[in-house]
């Protein structure tokens, strides 16, 4: 099962610890989904979900101010004897004394952020469904180009990484080469990315490894990007019946998702990176509304038409 330790979201989203007392080395959070336990301070524990972050905003804060003493040490100590991860305070709300120490006594986190409570929200959502989602690698090159996420696979040799590098030259942004780490963060959506090893890095037969960012710039190169498009490369077979008109679209399966496929014949001479921008601008357009291939049909209907009027 995936997961996340609780340092890495202590680091990226800029919490202070204020249980510093406590270890959080070893917790980790494996769900992306975030709970605000107003209805449990309130004493409804049914359905109660302790393992997902806990976050108290403002509405919570101003609920457990105005509990009593006796009440106050009941629901926080049925709170955090549940064996929660952590708690999330939000807006720089500092929780009172008995909370503190009925988290000290059950070992359990406390953080603090600046942010607002729906801002704190998203932020975490966001980034942790991109963290724990299904993850599978793939063989292939991933580029932004024109801002489509276009994955470049094929065999090993056939020229995935020269393609890679000419686009990169042409004003293109590199992803990953070779190893392409594909997420699912959502039914629509696959994210791609590279293994923090060959980060920006490309391998070129006869020549060794090549370092993208140093050579190129820091706008060479990407960390993350949406999968829109896939091209897989395979040598040209003459007896092979290969797409012309491109009428109709053909896929691929990554966990689940389909994604646009074009499988690209390779022949000396071919220059793959004018056929992935173009791949990339056509894919574009047809989102935008316009297909080529059903506008040269409907010309050749209406062509046909014509004809048959005049005979």
């Amino acid at each position: 099962m995936a997961s996340v330790k609780l340092e890495q979201i202590v680091e990226k989203m800029k919490l202070q610890i204020l249980t510093p007392e406590i270890d959080i080395s070893d917790i980790k959070i494996t769900q992306p989904d975030i709970n605000r336990p107003a209805l449990q301070i309130a004493g409804y524990f049914e359905h109660f979900d302790a393992t997902r972050l806990q976050i108290i905003g403002f509405v919570e804060y101003t609920y457990m101010e105005g509990m009593s003493v006796k009440k106050k040490r009941e629901m926080y100590d049925k709170l955090l004897s549940c064996n929660i991860p952590a708690i999330v305070f939000c807006r720089e709300l500092i929780p009172d004394d008995i909370f503190m120490e009925k988290a000290k006594e059950h070992g359990v986190p406390l953080l603090l952020t600046k942010k607002s409570t729906s801002d704190f929200m998203a932020e975490i959502i966001r980034w942790l469904n991109v963290k724990l989602a299904p993850c599978i690698t793939v063989h292939g090159v991933l580029v932004d180009v024109f801002g489509e996420g276009v994955l470049i696979t094929g065999e090993s040799g056939i020229g995935k990484s020269e393609a890679a590098l000419e686009l990169i030259k042409r004003g293109h942004r590199l992803v990953t080469d070779d190893v392409v780490e594909i997420r699912k963060v959502s039914d629509d959506t696959l994210i791609g990315s590279a293994p923090d090893v060959t980060k920006h890095f490309i391998e070129l037969r006869g020549i060794g490894i090549v370092d993208v960012k140093t050579l190129f710039g820091v706008s060479s190169v990407k960390d993350t990007q949406a999968i829109d498009l896939v091209i897989k490369l395979e040598d040209w077979n003459k007896d092979k019946e290969y797409d012309r008109l491109g009428l109709e679209e053909t896929y691929t399966e990554y966990l689940g998702n389909k994604i646009v496929c074009h499988n690209i014949p390779i022949r000396p001479g071919r220059n793959l990176a004018i056929i992935c921008e173009s791949a990339a601008v056509n894919y574009r357009q047809k989102k935008m509304g316009y297909n080529a291939a059903q506008e040269l049909y409907k010309r050749l209907q209406k062509s046909f038409a014509e004809k048959r009027e005049d005979d």
